[in-house]
């Protein structure tokens, strides 16, 4: 298997894609390295990653240049995880370990037809998970950021590391943590989902076409659809309190910057912590909630300076920023769902985001089992 240029492999250089770093060879493994040796898995090398997973929607740096997208080679597999998705679709590795804070694995899932898995926050450590030089010090801003896995189906992501258990550290020791699904087989045959997304940021037609076959397909199967969002829940004004919160990360890793005024830090985090409490509301009668990754298909590569950058829909131009994952809703997964046809007569994925309650990782993961076989799974892109 491959890991994302984030973590660090003894013996291999760790450079989060910036050329300052290029020489960094690491001399310990990180804590999902060490556990998925542990388990068996053979580190056969890393995969590129956009500089510092800051640019979204994109796999490119000075380092190693740019990744494409297997299906269509002049498209963006996604970002910051694009480099491990795209070997996942072409078939160059069979397990991929990389990283999700606004869709750095969900959306590449998505744009490449393969399956990733944001886990629920701090099941999986993240020692060992960090640029070169002295590590930062432990923030409380884990509730955004997680590592994961990618694969090519919905059995693979079960591979995933367990909570850190040094001294200090909770959790225990073993690869897997056994977060149960929901009912004996790992899913309900009643399962509810519910599908839909934001008027601020609507899919495009193409992706709601196959987000509208989905459902379908789904209820065909037996699967009970309640439309609409949560009760409590205002998607707009939760994507908006989700950007404050990004900003806040990077103040908190990025000494110098300016998070604002300590009202609107309390503001934000009272919007964060009831958004929270209605998705927990909401997860005691639903499943899983179903929408999408991201708006769009892949686009294509886009080199202009990153404030300049758009996304042509067959409506018309798009902010690069909507590309961004979802809502920020409490876990996410991306599956895949289908291929959208396009103007020059290729298609491409198009994954779905399904979520599921905090610590019901394999609630999800179950469903997405569910989905695979109901859209086909994993298809290998025509190369």
């Amino acid at each position: 298997m491959t890991v994302k240029d984030s973590f660090n492999v003894r013996g291999l250089h760790t450079t989060w894609g910036n050329p300052q770093f290029r020489d960094y060879v690491a001399d310990s493994d990180a804590t999902v390295v060490e556990r998925l040796r542990q388990a068996g898995a053979i580190i056969v090398g890393k995969d590129q990653r956009a500089l510092h997973a800051r640019r979204y929607g994109q796999t490119a740096n000075d380092l190693y240049g740019v990744t494409s997208n297997p299906w269509d080679t002049s498209r963006t597999p996604g970002g910051s995880s694009g480099g491990g998705a795209a070997a996942l679709a072409a078939a160059m590795t069979f397990l991929e370990y990389g990283s999700d804070l606004v869709g750095s694995i969900r959306v590449p899932a998505s744009f490449c037809g393969v399956y990733g898995l944001k886990p629920s926050a701090g099941i999986v450590p993240l020692a060992g998970f960090q640029p070169p030089g002295t590590p930062a010090g432990p923030s409380a801003m884990t509730y955004l950021n997680a590592v994961g896995p990618l694969g090519r189906s919905a059995a693979d992501l079960r591979h995933r590391a367990g909570r850190d258990g040094r001294p200090g550290r909770p959790g225990g020791q073993g690869l897997l943590v056994a977060l149960a699904p929901r009912g004996t087989p790992g899913y309900r045959t009643s399962a509810s989902a519910s599908c839909s997304t934001t008027s601020a940021r609507p899919v495009t037609s193409e992706v709601g076409a196959l987000l509208a076959g989905t459902v379908d397909a789904l209820a065909q199967a037996g699967v009970k659809i309640v439309e609409g969002w949560p009760e409590g829940v205002d998607p707009v004004a939760d994507y908006e309190s989700f950007g404050y919160h990004v900003q806040l990360f990077f103040a908190f890793h990025q000494p110098g910057q300016d998070p604002g005024p300590v009202s609107e830090f309390i503001s934000q985090e009272h919007r964060r912590m009831a958004a929270r409490a209605a998705w927990g509301r909401y997860f005691d009668d639903i499943d899983v909630f179903l929408c999408p990754s991201t708006f769009t298909v892949a686009f294509p590569h886009d080199g202009r300076p990153f404030e300049q950058r758009t996304i042509a829909t067959p409506e018309g131009e798009r902010r690069y920023d909507d590309c961004r994952s979802g809502s920020r809703t409490p876990r996410c997964r991306a599956a895949r769902r289908g291929r959208a046809d396009r103007d020059d007569g290729g298609r491409l994925p198009a994954g779905a985001q399904i979520v599921g309650p905090l610590y019901e990782d394999d609630t999800a993961l179950a469903f997405a089992g569910l989905l695979g076989r109901v859209t086909g799974g994993y298809q290998a892109p025509p190369i």
